[in-house]
């Protein structure tokens, strides 16, 4: 049976980073994931200020930006008819924010993992944990596409595969909080699209965004209330595609009519810019789920990014999430001295962190505010941002 210091399940953003800082430790890191290298996923792709620091610390930001992907130096929010415009001030060497395609940034942080050392694997499927007499996690178990069964002991499990984590269930990890609201979200990428950096529109019980990521493309997402979206369209899958050409997302029918109608509420004043634009060959569906916390560690494993902590998508906090979960725990591994006896450091750390920006996302995404709340909302999750980034620039580059 093959063995490594640690077994990283899932090669996604916070994945792929925890194999990339790990590996540059001098341990011997397993990197394996279900999925094929390169494979896009349903993202908003937007990185706040703290993701950005933590690429730019580990000197990937540079590739980020030699992508073409654009630099976003204003956000501006659409409350109703008014608008504020927020400008990305410099600050701690980050002096913009950045969108990339998912098929960019997962693949470059596992080309980097690779590149410090750790062995990637894709078409495995992990199915179970391995476990000591004592109950402690010592690896895991699976297969590859072929069918061939994996076995693979570890020091320290790390499961980063996502929302319905394979690692999480098997190692029992407990939900510490479910979220009291779920908004449903279609998305659509764009050419030809007019935006200013990101835009987040506001109507009640209506939100929008505007993205811009790489090859002149925007992603542009559209909201409501998740049991309101079931119940007038049935549910169609939690992350599911729903395909249809570009004459199909003009139409008043279907998916890609409801798309439009969903737009022209939250964006009422931006319909011109629509109207001049390329609308999406396809549309992707997110039904919605309440956002949750679990543990984040235990003997033998720790949770990274969704897997750990989940946030609503409204957030566009997910990316960033699991970058600074996969800083924090390759940082209690250095402190410790190997994987081999975690004190629990990390765990504290992401619950530390990650309540407030619950807190005011689970607030957003219960729909059930008016402009003048939703702006307070926003300022606090503003305020818990400030805070993560306070926390990660505080340990300085390492």
């Amino acid at each position: 049976m093959e063995s490594f210091d640690v077994a990283v399940v899932g090669a996604r953003a916070g994945g792929a980073a925890a194999a990339m800082l790990l590996a540059r430790q001098g341990l011997r890191v397993l990197l394996a994931d279900r999925d094929r290298y390169g494979a896009d996923t349903l993202s908003t792709h937007a990185l706040m200020r703290g993701g950005v620091l933590l690429l730019s610390r580990w000197g990937l930001l540079d590739r980020i930006v030699a992508a073409g992907t654009p630099p976003v130096r204003q956000t501006r929010f659409h409350y109703g008819d008014e608008t504020a415009t927020v400008s990305i001030r410099p600050r701690l060497g980050v002096e913009a924010l950045y969108a990339p395609r998912r098929s960019l940034l997962d693949a470059l942080l596992v080309d980097a993992a690779a590149a410090a050392g750790a062995e990637v694997r894709f078409g495995v499927t992990v199915t179970g944990l391995l476990r000591e007499d004592s109950g402690r996690v010592a690896g895991v178990t699976g297969h590859d596409r072929r069918g061939t069964r994996v076995s693979v002991r570890a020091r320290l499990t790390v499961g980063a595969d996502g929302r319905r984590s394979t690692v999480a269930r098997a190692a029992g990890a407990r939900t510490l909080r479910t979220g009291t609201g779920a908004g449903a979200v279609v998305y659509g990428y764009w050419t030809g699209l007019e935006t200013s950096g990101y835009e987040w529109f506001y109507r009640p019980g209506h939100t929008a965004g505007m993205i811009p990521t790489n090859d002149g493309q925007v992603c542009v997402f559209a909201g409501m209330p998740a049991a309101l979206f079931r119940a007038t369209a049935g549910e169609q899958g939690a992350a599911g595609t729903s395909g249809g050409g570009t004459s199909g997302a003009r139409t008043g029918g279907g998916l890609g009519g409801r798309y439009h109608r969903m737009l022209a509420a939250a964006t009422k004043g931006a319909g011109g810019r629509l109207a001049a634009a390329g609308p999406p060959l396809r549309l992707r569906t997110w039904v919605g789920r309440p956002s949750f916390v679990r543990e984040a560690q235990g003997p033998g494993w720790a949770l990274v990014g969704d897997a750990g902590s989940f946030l609503d998508p409204l957030s566009s906090h997910g990316i960033t999430d699991a970058l600074r979960d996969a800083e924090r725990l390759a940082r209690e591994v250095a402190a410790a001295g190997g994987p081999g006896s975690l004190s629990g450091t990390y765990a504290a750390d992401r619950d530390r962190v990650i309540g407030p920006i619950y807190d005011a996302v689970d607030r957003i995404a219960a729909y059930g505010w008016d402009l003048n709340q939703v702006r307070r909302h926003l300022l606090e999750l503003n305020s818990a941002m400030s805070a993560e980034v306070e926390m990660i620039s505080a340990v300085g580059a390492g």
